[in-house]
Protein backbone atom coordinates (compact mmCIF):
# COMPACT_ATOMS: atom_id res chain seq x y z
CA UNK A 1 0.00 0.00 0.00
CA UNK A 2 2.61 2.60 0.84
CA UNK A 3 4.30 1.70 -2.56
CA UNK A 4 1.21 2.46 -4.07
CA UNK A 5 1.22 5.79 -2.05
CA UNK A 6 4.64 6.70 -3.31
CA UNK A 7 3.74 5.80 -6.87
CA UNK A 8 0.80 8.03 -6.73
CA UNK A 9 3.18 11.04 -5.19
CA UNK A 10 5.14 10.48 -7.71
CA UNK A 11 2.79 10.16 -10.78
CA UNK A 12 1.49 13.86 -8.87
CA UNK A 13 4.95 15.78 -8.79
CA UNK A 14 5.55 14.43 -12.38
CA UNK A 15 1.87 16.20 -13.56
CA UNK A 16 3.06 19.08 -11.42
CA UNK A 17 5.78 19.58 -13.33
CA UNK A 18 4.59 19.06 -16.89
CA UNK A 19 1.46 20.72 -16.41
CA UNK A 20 -2.24 20.50 -16.50
CA UNK A 21 -1.87 19.03 -20.15
CA UNK A 22 -0.24 15.54 -18.82
CA UNK A 23 -3.96 14.73 -17.46
CA UNK A 24 -5.31 14.59 -21.31
CA UNK A 25 -2.42 12.89 -22.55
CA UNK A 26 -3.28 10.09 -19.44
CA UNK A 27 -6.77 10.30 -20.74
CA UNK A 28 -5.86 9.64 -24.43
CA UNK A 29 -3.65 7.10 -23.25
CA UNK A 30 -5.98 5.49 -21.31
CA UNK A 31 -8.80 4.89 -23.11
CA UNK A 32 -6.34 3.67 -26.22
CA UNK A 33 -4.78 1.07 -24.21
CA UNK A 34 -8.22 -0.08 -22.99
CA UNK A 35 -9.37 0.23 -26.64
CA UNK A 36 -6.25 -2.04 -27.48
CA UNK A 37 -6.80 -4.60 -25.28
CA UNK A 38 -10.45 -5.18 -26.07
CA UNK A 39 -9.09 -5.91 -29.34
CA UNK A 40 -6.28 -8.35 -28.61
CA UNK A 41 -9.41 -10.38 -26.53
CA UNK A 42 -11.99 -9.70 -29.33
CA UNK A 43 -9.05 -11.02 -31.50
CA UNK A 44 -8.02 -14.26 -29.79
CA UNK A 45 -11.48 -15.07 -27.30
CA UNK A 46 -14.39 -14.10 -29.32
CA UNK A 47 -13.63 -13.90 -33.13
CA UNK A 48 -12.54 -17.68 -33.10
CA UNK A 49 -15.97 -18.48 -32.33
CA UNK A 50 -17.78 -16.32 -34.40
CA UNK A 51 -15.26 -17.50 -37.39
CA UNK A 52 -16.05 -21.12 -36.75
CA UNK A 53 -19.62 -20.18 -37.05
CA UNK A 54 -19.42 -18.50 -40.11
CA UNK A 55 -17.61 -22.12 -41.54
CA UNK A 56 -20.15 -24.07 -39.96
CA UNK A 57 -23.25 -21.70 -41.48
CA UNK A 58 -21.32 -22.04 -44.93
CA UNK A 59 -20.59 -25.50 -44.60
CA UNK A 60 -24.65 -26.36 -44.01
CA UNK A 61 -25.52 -24.91 -47.04
CA UNK A 62 -26.91 -26.81 -49.89
CA UNK A 63 -25.97 -24.28 -52.10
CA UNK A 64 -22.08 -23.11 -52.37
CA UNK A 65 -21.90 -22.09 -56.16
CA UNK A 66 -24.53 -20.16 -57.14
CA UNK A 67 -24.53 -16.41 -57.61
CA UNK A 68 -26.62 -15.60 -54.66
CA UNK A 69 -24.57 -17.85 -52.32
CA UNK A 70 -21.38 -15.94 -53.11
CA UNK A 71 -23.08 -12.53 -52.17
CA UNK A 72 -24.12 -14.12 -48.67
CA UNK A 73 -20.26 -15.51 -48.35
CA UNK A 74 -19.28 -12.15 -49.63
CA UNK A 75 -22.11 -10.56 -46.89
CA UNK A 76 -20.63 -13.04 -44.29
CA UNK A 77 -16.84 -12.05 -45.25
CA UNK A 78 -17.81 -8.34 -44.88
CA UNK A 79 -19.31 -8.11 -41.78
CA UNK A 80 -16.55 -10.34 -39.86
CA UNK A 81 -14.04 -7.53 -41.33
CA UNK A 82 -16.15 -4.84 -40.06
CA UNK A 83 -16.06 -6.43 -36.70
CA UNK A 84 -12.25 -7.26 -36.67
CA UNK A 85 -11.59 -3.86 -37.35
CA UNK A 86 -13.94 -2.10 -34.92
CA UNK A 87 -12.34 0.75 -33.15
CA UNK A 88 -8.96 0.23 -35.01
CA UNK A 89 -9.90 3.70 -36.43
CA UNK A 90 -10.27 5.47 -33.00
CA UNK A 91 -6.81 3.34 -31.98
CA UNK A 92 -5.03 5.03 -35.02
CA UNK A 93 -6.53 8.54 -33.83
CA UNK A 94 -5.33 8.38 -30.09
CA UNK A 95 -2.01 7.21 -31.01
CA UNK A 96 -1.88 10.14 -33.52
CA UNK A 97 -3.40 13.21 -30.91
CA UNK A 98 -0.58 12.19 -28.25
CA UNK A 99 2.01 14.03 -29.58
CA UNK A 100 -0.27 16.74 -30.86
CA UNK A 101 -1.88 17.01 -27.00
CA UNK A 102 1.80 17.36 -26.09
CA UNK A 103 2.62 19.79 -28.18
CA UNK A 104 -0.34 21.54 -27.00
CA UNK A 105 1.51 21.35 -23.28
CA UNK A 106 4.46 23.13 -24.93
CA UNK A 107 3.04 25.82 -26.06
CA UNK A 108 1.25 26.46 -22.77
CA UNK A 109 4.41 26.08 -21.14
CA UNK A 110 6.23 28.21 -23.31
CA UNK A 111 3.42 30.62 -22.91
CA UNK A 112 3.96 30.47 -19.45
CA UNK A 113 7.80 31.21 -19.64
CA UNK A 114 7.08 34.35 -21.67
CA UNK A 115 4.97 36.01 -19.10
CA UNK A 116 7.51 35.33 -16.20
CA UNK A 117 10.02 36.70 -18.31
CA UNK A 118 7.30 39.53 -18.69
CA UNK A 119 6.85 39.91 -15.32
CA UNK A 120 10.34 39.40 -13.89
CA UNK A 121 12.13 39.71 -16.35
CA UNK A 122 15.19 37.90 -17.96
CA UNK A 123 17.52 37.83 -14.92
CA UNK A 124 16.17 34.69 -13.51
CA UNK A 125 17.47 31.57 -14.91
CA UNK A 126 15.55 29.55 -12.14
CA UNK A 127 11.98 30.71 -13.04
CA UNK A 128 12.71 30.36 -17.03
CA UNK A 129 13.70 26.83 -16.54
CA UNK A 130 10.72 25.54 -14.52
CA UNK A 131 8.85 26.79 -17.27
CA UNK A 132 11.03 25.55 -20.02
CA UNK A 133 10.46 21.99 -18.43
CA UNK A 134 6.94 21.87 -18.15
CA UNK A 135 7.03 23.23 -21.74
CA UNK A 136 9.06 20.12 -22.81
CA UNK A 137 7.61 17.13 -20.54
CA UNK A 138 4.37 17.44 -22.28
CA UNK A 139 5.88 16.80 -25.53
CA UNK A 140 7.94 14.10 -24.44
CA UNK A 141 4.99 12.25 -22.27
CA UNK A 142 2.61 12.54 -25.60
CA UNK A 143 5.35 11.11 -27.79
CA UNK A 144 6.04 8.26 -25.39
CA UNK A 145 2.53 7.54 -25.36
CA UNK A 146 2.10 7.61 -29.08
CA UNK A 147 5.39 5.26 -29.26
CA UNK A 148 3.49 2.61 -27.42
CA UNK A 149 0.19 2.65 -28.69
CA UNK A 150 2.33 2.74 -32.64
CA UNK A 151 3.62 -0.92 -32.20
CA UNK A 152 1.08 -2.52 -30.78
CA UNK A 153 -1.88 -0.58 -33.06
CA UNK A 154 0.00 -1.65 -35.87
CA UNK A 155 0.12 -5.12 -34.72
CA UNK A 156 -3.59 -5.44 -33.76
CA UNK A 157 -4.04 -4.25 -37.72
CA UNK A 158 -1.90 -7.24 -38.93
CA UNK A 159 -3.64 -9.71 -36.48
CA UNK A 160 -6.80 -8.38 -38.38
CA UNK A 161 -5.92 -8.58 -41.77
CA UNK A 162 -4.49 -12.24 -41.27
CA UNK A 163 -8.11 -13.33 -39.10
CA UNK A 164 -9.65 -12.11 -42.54
CA UNK A 165 -7.38 -13.90 -44.58
CA UNK A 166 -7.96 -16.84 -42.53
CA UNK A 167 -12.09 -16.63 -42.97
CA UNK A 168 -11.40 -16.36 -46.94
CA UNK A 169 -9.05 -18.96 -47.27
CA UNK A 170 -11.47 -21.12 -44.55
CA UNK A 171 -14.50 -20.40 -47.22
CA UNK A 172 -13.87 -22.58 -50.15
CA UNK A 173 -15.06 -20.19 -53.37
CA UNK A 174 -16.31 -23.19 -55.67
Amino acid sequence: MLYLIGLWESVRDFIATGGDVLYFVALALFLMWVLMVERYWYYTSVFPSVKKQIIADWDSRNDTTSWYAHRIRDTWISQASDSLNARLLVIRTLVAMCPLIGLLGTVTGMIGVFESMATQGTGNPRVMAAGISMATIPTMAGMVAALSGLFFSSRLEAKAKIAKETLIDSLPHH
